[in-house]
């Protein structure tokens, strides 16, 4: 977390830094964190940003890591706009964020350009700049969801709560080297990047244009220490021989259910590392870290006072901190917390015994005659399979019910689906720990699953 006489991201990295040898280092070009402190990547135009509302609105990763560092507490405003953006929601957008300027690194988006009075070029190629004294802001940094069914809600955030989460303990070690399968322009993403600078280490950006395994090869050349992912980016990851080209200290999981199978997996696969996983969510911010090496969380962490609080009702997962978000951007109308300053995050859980379990999303139920059914449940059930590396339940119209239950499976690479009766074992498992409705109808072996940028299974709702 931020001291508080910190004002910005900026002032954090000049504390920190103190003579070490730090870098962001991205696919094609890497940065010393000690030149940007004395230089700048906006090409000496900052203080014509100053106050106004900005989208940094880059292709490169590592461009919008030096404008982010270099705008915040000057900017009145920051809109990270992902990489996967549709072009069709950019007009929205702009037009919610009140933006007055652009940060980009090729050429401004065809449709951010038009009626936007300020256009700025960033690189990856920092300059020595002169020292300006520029009036401080306090800046809004505005992340988008995902997206998937419709134009993406926009979310203000601010530094204090973004860094909240982050304690001194994650920050120690001058040979840490943190990367993330994550776009850093996503909640989870920005995580690590805000844990990376605020540390003693360094930072290694993903590519969208690099394979999992390319990325893995990269990592292994700068000897990364601490990385983070979904749990599909995490099966993608084991899929490849390159997987053993990384030694991580530290294993990180976020923003899908961890179930039992992918936590073993990765701490049979890195012995030495310590697997942890956390809740989050662009709207609840970060809730909790379990690092116990099982699934869901102890029952303890609902009702417990601290600088996160916690309830269950309807069986959804509610949280109240300063790391929520502070409200919806553009959207008349919608409320993000109760009365009380609880988020509904949506996620469903049960307690059996002394623990909570993720079921799934609310919004994701398969109706079955009346039943509900939640994929998740399933999907983690199938992944205790020795032989299964990821699975995604759908459904599938059905007359009589509405919907059943069906499952594709992706097995280990070594494997031949035809080896061995693998669909009635798994069909196996199912029966032993799901009720019948539950139990899919079919299953499907596929060579891969499509996974979406922010790292989560594509899910078709029928």
């Amino acid at each position: 977390m931020l001291p508080t006489h910190v004002k910005s991201l900026r002032d954090a990295l000049g504390n920190t830094l103190n003579g070490r040898s730090r870098f962001l280092w991205g696919a094609r070009a890497s940065v010393s964190l000690d030149d940007l402190l004395h230089g700048t990547s906006l090409g000496g135009r900052l203080a014509e940003l100053s106050g106004r509302s900005v989208l940094v609105a880059t292709r490169d990763q590592l461009s919008a890591a030096l404008a982010m560092i270099e705008l915040d507490g000057v900017a009145r405003r920051l809109i990270i706009c992902p990489s996967d953006l549709a072009a069709s929601h950019l007009p929205s957008v702009i037009a919610r964020g009140e933006v007055d300027a652009i940060v980009f690194d090729c050429e401004p988006p065809e449709q951010a350009s038009f009626d936007i009075p300020l256009q700025v070029a960033c690189t990856s190629a920092v300059r020595q700049a002169d020292c300006i004294d520029i009036e401080h802001h306090p800046t809004e940094w505005v992340l988008l969801t995902s997206g998937t069914t419709g134009v993406p809600k926009m979310l203000v955030h601010n530094l204090a709560g973004l860094t909240a989460p982050i304690r001194s303990s994650t920050l120690q070690g001058e040979d840490i080297v943190w990367a993330t399968f994550y776009d850093i322009r996503r909640y989870g993403g920005l995580q690590i990047f805000l844990r990376a600078v605020l540390g003693l280490g360094s930072f290694i950006l993903s590519d969208a244009g690099e394979t999992p395994g390319d990325y893995l090869l990269r990592l292994g050349a700068r000897g990364v220490t601490h990385i983070s992912g979904t749990p599909s980016h995490w099966r993608r990851a084991l899929m490849s021989p390159s997987a053993h080209a990384i030694e991580p200290s530290y294993v990180r999981l976020s923003g899908e259910i961890a179930d039992q199978g992918i936590l073993d997996n990765l701490r049979s696969f890195y012995p030495r590392a310590g697997v942890g996983h956390a809740y989050a969510s662009t709207e609840a911010g970060v809730g909790f870290d379990v690092n116990d090496g099982l699934e869901g969380f102890p029952d303890s962490m609902i009702g417990a006072v601290g600088d996160v609080e916690m309830k269950v009702e309807d069986g959804s997962l509610r949280i109240r901190s300063i790391r929520t978000a502070v409200r919806y951007l553009g959207e008349d109308g919608l409320v993000l917390a109760d009365n009380d300053g609880f988020v509904d995050t949506g996620d469903i859980v049960e307690l059996r015994g002394d623990r909570y379990y993720f079921l799934g999303r609310r919004s994701g139920v398969i109706n079955v005659g009346g039943l509900k059914v939640h994929p998740e449940e399933v999907e983690a059930v199938i992944n205790r399979h020795p032989a299964v590396r990821m699975s995604l339940v759908r459904s599938r119209k059905n007359p009589i019910t509405g919907s059943l239950v069906v499952a594709d499976v992706v097995l280990n690479a070594e494997l031949d689906e035809s080896a061995t009766d693998f669909k009635g074992e798994i069909l196996l498992i199912c029966r032993e720990s799901l009720a019948a409705y539950k139990i899919p109808a079919t299953i499907r072996f596929v060579p891969a699953l499509d996974v979406a940028a922010a790292g989560k299974l594509v899910r078709h709702h029928a």
